[in-house]
């Protein structure tokens, strides 16, 4: 193998290679070195080096939704007999392996999930008599959000990441967004009835519209205009390190299921780390597959990473740390990373694709049409799928 890789990343990814990078480097007497990028910045250039087939890193880390395409366009290399070996399926949860798969083949090495839960202002519950351990279904959900008064919203509809919401909601049906053969299925049962709550939601008066990360969202955060915020694991460390003055009027509890006893588990974001096959040099290639395998099924390497940056691992070997049950301050002492394990293992599989982009652009549209009052549930969902089929030239399910 080879002394020294090279990776790429974004953000806290970057960094949390590094973290990794740090430990394997001294017991190895390796270089290994990762690049951290903005997240637009690292999607252009990769992509660029994908198209034309040279330059871009050994390594990188690579989201869910990014692996099909990648893969489909022939710039991620097939670990599939690596993955195999290293018997990968046992060590992660079962809703993981979809993300890293096309055509039954694996195109790179599973890493963080993003379990989901409402995170919810104490306080403001509080004053309006609002108990999250009453709610249990999303009608549930609805009713106690209209106990707010005005210029108070339960939770925030995100014009732009809509697609976001739907999708985390329609995993948590079990829904598929094409078949096994490649049809769009986005005009499912399972589809329709997500479409319908995010309507209800609005029609109830009890969502605001405000982007996701923009500077009006963290004031109303900050502030208690918006007094939950339905998503995943990894929002922990935006609200420590964006509002560390909210420490300890903070809470989680699991996603409303649609009906009494249903499935209160889904996820939301997540990534991988994956080889280009712009790699050309064999030596390097192992120390880049050798470095990336390490850092993700090093149980207390995953916990560190988890700890300093909110990453939240796949590796179920990970969950046996005591600090999982530990309370945590921020939280007026809730253990919520024992409520995220109990979500992580009940996440269902979702079949990414090389046209998730398409359903994700016609998805915030057509939503939006919806939610503005011009279309039905039905027929924003619907146009939706009619839209998506045509522009991929793919058969309707």
């Amino acid at each position: 193998m080879a002394s020294s890789a090279s990776g790429w990343g974004w953000n806290i990814a970057a960094r949390s290679l590094q973290l990794a990078a740090e430990t394997y480097n001294e017991e190895n007497g390796t270089d290994i070195s990762v690049q951290e990028m903005g997240f637009d910045n690292w999607e252009q250039q990769f992509q660029t080096s994908v198209l034309s087939g040279s330059g871009g890193p050994d390594f990188s880390s690579v989201q869910n939704f990014d692996v099909a395409p990648y893969a489909d366009k022939g710039g991620l290399m097939d670990l599939t007999d690596r993955l195999e070996e290293a018997n990968i399926a046992d060590k992660v949860v079962d809703g993981k392996l979809s993300t890293i798969s096309l055509d039954d083949s694996y195109y790179a090495i599973p890493w963080d999930i993003g379990p989901t839960g409402v995170f919810y202002n104490r306080s403001v519950y509080e004053e309006h008599d609002i108990d999250p351990n009453s709610i249990s279904t999303w009608d549930q959900f609805i009713e106690e959000g209209k106990k707010l008064p005005d210029g108070v919203s339960m939770t925030n509809l995100p014009p732009q990441d809509i697609n976001l919401v739907w999708r985390m909601l329609f995993r948590q049906l079990g829904g598929q967004p094409i078949t096994e053969s490649g049809a769009i299925n986005i005009n499912s049962e399972k589809s329709v009835r997500v479409a319908q709550l995010l309507n209800d939601m609005s029609k109830a008066g009890i969502t605001t519209q405000i982007e996701f990360f923009s500077a009006g969202w963290f004031t109303a955060l900050q502030e208690g205009t918006v007094a939950s915020v339905a998503s995943a694991v990894w929002l922990d460390g935006t609200l420590r390190a964006e509002l560390p003055d909210t420490a300890g009027n903070w809470g989680v509890y699991k996603l409303p299921a649609f009906e009494e006893g249903g499935s209160r588990a889904s996820n939301r974001g997540g990534s991988n780390v994956a080889i280009p096959t712009t790699v050309s040099d064999d030596a390097v290639l192992e120390r880049a597959y050798d470095f990336s395998l390490w850092a993700m099924t090093n149980p207390e390497i995953q916990n560190q990473i988890l700890q300093e940056y909110g990453i939240f691992p796949s590796l179920t070997a990970a969950y046996d740390a005591d600090f999982y049950d530990e309370g945590q301050e921020f939280y007026d002492g809730q253990a919520i990373f024992s409520l995220f394990t109990e979500v992580a293992e009940n996440i269902k599989p979702y079949r990414y694709s090389p046209v998730t982009s398409a359903i994700d652009n016609t998805l915030v549209t057509e939503l939006g049409n919806m939610l503005n009052g011009n279309k039905s549930p039905e027929d924003a969902i619907q146009d939706a799928a009619e839209t998506v089929a045509e522009r991929t030239d793919r058969e309707l399910a």
